[in-house]
């Protein structure tokens, strides 16, 4: 049941405000008719907080942690759909193949074929997002602009995946700089790739991703507040 206790209002105003935020940098930058999705990013949220999210019209989830997402998962109000954003080990693959909707993590072709190879197996095709390390930085995964193309190609030839677009991270500096980079790796291959997901663009550079083009912002902490990372 969705909890629809008055202590989760700031969720409301929160999501209120985000909501103008992208209308506004879309009005600017976008052409009518782009659609921008909100991604509600759970990492230590309580179930109750994100139904509640839910319930005001969130319907796309964001999981980080195979563990935590499946703590929570039978909690969750079962109208959002969930994808899974984190840095995924190919020996965990098979715990969220058959409950996710996409991988957004995709950064080697050892793990597209894990996930294809389970994806068959389980009569699936999964839908999947490249992750590029835009940045260069070493505390962060995903793959390396410039090994980006052998990459895409080893990932649409796998049966069990569908190749859906580009996801990144990037710097939390010169962010305007990384972002529209990588906008310009998306436009390079979604023609061949027939690409529809740019997915960047997070609570402190949101509006700037819209402006580069992302279609799906994955937004945690300016949607719920300070989370405890300790958990």
């Amino acid at each position: 049941m969705i909890n629809m206790d008055a202590s989760f209002g700031y969720i409301d105003e929160n999501l209120r405000i985000i909501r103008e935020n992208i209308a506004d940098a879309a009005e600017k930058y976008r052409s009518p008719g782009d659609r921008i999705r909100i991604m509600a990013v759970t990492k230590t949220v309580p179930p109750e907080a994100v139904n509640h999210a839910v319930s005001l019209g969130v319907d796309l989830l964001g999981e980080n942690r195979v563990q935590e997402y499946q703590s929570k998962a039978d909690a969750y109000d079962k109208s959002a759909e969930v994808q899974f954003i984190g840095h995924l080990q190919t020996n965990k693959v098979k715990y969220i193949i058959s409950s996710v909707s996409m991988i957004q993590s995709v950064d080697s072709i050892r793990l597209a074929q894990e996930i294809d190879r389970l994806a068959v197996k389980n009569g699936l095709v999964m839908d999947v997002l490249c992750e590029v390390n835009i940045g260069g930085e070493e505390s962060k995964s995903g793959i390396a602009p410039a090994e980006l193309e052998g990459l895409l190609k080893e990932v649409s030839s796998l049966e069990g995946l569908r190749l859906r677009g580009l996801m990144t991270i990037p710097p939390p500096s010169d962010s305007d700089v990384f972002l529209g980079r990588m906008q310009e790796l998306y436009n390079r291959f979604a023609p061949e790739y027939s690409f529809d997901t740019l997915s960047m663009g997070m609570t402190h550079d949101y509006a700037q991703a819209v402006k580069y083009g992302s279609t799906l912002v994955r937004i945690g902490t300016g949607l719920f507040g300070a989370r405890n990372y300790n958990k």
